[in-house]
């Protein structure tokens, strides 16, 4: 009887261990049998890397009191080129972070993968979603995990500062002034946790896509940008939100004590305007085509429809090189032949054009052409029926810039134009392109895109 008795009181003790588990350390106690490891309690002063450039904290001033949960991934010793910073929360209607995650890995090569590494704040309370959560990650990520490319942190709810009862700014609802007051507290822990990481810091949201091969383009806008010589403090790749914002890791400490300190004032993106500018940058500088496309249908706030989107995204790689546009055909109100070549949605909308009529590209520079898409037309409708390409040399001016001499590549079918490996037919340099008009129409003619890789940008 005396050892029944021990043994029940046993198992009633165990039992009673695990419930008060449960309920001090939920996450914990969920999370403890199936991670990839256990979650680790990480300091920011002592297990993470520290901004070495930071006078905020070599000194420890301006004390930022947070600790972090390391849900997934290995922390890397060593600081890569770009962290990429997002956070992510409960949403009522779907989830966009694995898509997130998948275009930012799928649109890099292995060598700009091994430069980056991409920090997810976990920032909701539902002990149920966050694991869940962690579990798809894991399950999709393991190698991303494993290589220190991807990490996912959690900071618990007791670090964070009152989020009800907040001043109405604006005349916000106050379920708006918590939601926004929230979530400049989550990407000050998330960038606090991120200065040390990477040399640049780059914030986006957890529903976007990715332009192919973006770590690229954003290395060389930076190296263009500091061979000027002219301060900086933010970078923008995207025209949305808090999208595609760069920062040095420098920087970021700042930054973060900056979002703390006026989290209940006004948004994020606002906030981060008057970072900029007191921090020496009056203007923006704002890089085209966008790197970064929002695709979220459903707000992370209430679940609300939202169809934001840049006009100046561009998926594929964008390598147009620099030229001026000419065309004789009339243009329909602002929708002038430049928009074709540029990138983004724009497009070059002209009346009904006659035969012989054209649009120009005269580049600054001669190019080998490698490859050339023309698209027209929008919906069937304003198609060019009948045209062709060609590719010019020797430039002149009169009234508009063109050039001497053209060698046709070929007709339009069905409005579309596309031709590859174009140098091994016209292997010299050329200075123009043109798109000629064989026979006239009644139809009005869009011109929505003119794009072409040469050979450098092809190999």
């Amino acid at each position: 009887m005396r050892r029944r008795s021990r043994k029940k009181n046993a198992v009633l003790a165990v039992l009673l261990l695990v419930t008060v588990l449960y309920f001090l350390y939920p996450l914990d106690f969920l999370l403890m049998g199936w991670t990839r490891s256990a979650p680790k309690q990480l300091s920011w002063q002592l297990e993470r890397l520290v901004s070495k450039e930071s006078w905020a904290e070599q000194g420890d001033y301006l004390h930022l009191n947070v600790t972090y949960q390391l849900l997934a991934g290995t922390p890397s010793t060593r600081q890569k080129f770009l962290t990429i910073g997002m956070s992510s929360v409960k949403r009522k209607k779907g989830s966009y972070l694995v898509p997130t995650l998948q275009s930012l890995f799928s649109q890099s090569s292995r060598e700009e993968r091994s430069s980056m590494v991409v920090v997810v704040l976990i920032a909701d309370f539902d002990v149920r979603w966050i694991t869940s959560t962690v579990r798809e990650i894991n399950s999709t990520f393991a190698s991303e995990l494993d290589l220190g490319q991807l990490l996912v942190i959690h900071v618990s709810q007791k670090w964070y500062p009152p989020l009800t009862g907040l001043k109405r700014n604006y005349n916000d609802a106050p379920d708006r002034v918590s939601f926004r007051s929230k979530q400049n507290v989550d990407y000050s822990f998330l960038i606090h946790y991120s200065a040390g990481l990477g040399q640049y810091y780059l914030q986006l949201e957890d529903d976007v896509f990715s332009a192919q091969n973006f770590l690229t383009t954003i290395r060389k806008h930076i190296e263009e940008q500091n061979a000027k010589k002219d301060r900086w403090a933010m970078l923008e790749f995207s025209a949305l939100g808090y999208i595609g914002k760069l920062y040095k890791s420098a920087d970021l400490p700042l930054l973060a004590r900056f979002l703390f300190l006026f989290y209940q004032e006004m948004p994020c993106d606002w906030l981060m305007s008057h970072f900029r500018q007191l921090m020496t940058q009056r203007e923006t500088i704002l890089f085209k085509p966008s790197l970064f496309q929002h695709m979220g249908t459903f707000s992370s706030f209430q679940g609300t429809f939202n169809k934001l989107k840049d006009k100046n995204f561009e998926e594929g790689l964008y390598t147009n090189p620099s030229a001026e546009v000419y065309s004789n055909m009339s243009t329909y109100q602002k929708y002038f032949p430049k928009l074709a070549w540029d990138p983004g949605e724009g497009f070059f909308w002209g009346r009904s054009p006659g035969r012989g009529d054209y649009l120009t590209v005269v580049f600054l520079e001669p190019v080998v052409v490698a490859g050339i898409l023309v698209e027209t037309g929008s919906g069937g409708k304003d198609l060019l029926d009948s045209g062709q390409v060609e590719l010019g040399q020797d430039v002149f001016t009169a009234a508009m810039k063109s050039c001497k001499t053209f060698q046709s590549l070929g007709a339009f079918m069905n409005g579309k134009f596309e031709m590859r490996e174009v140098d091994k037919r016209h292997g010299s340099a050329s200075s123009c392109l043109r798109i000629s008009v064989t026979a006239g129409q009644k139809d009005w003619l869009i011109i929505r895109k003119i794009r072409i890789t040469t050979k450098s940008s092809a190999s």
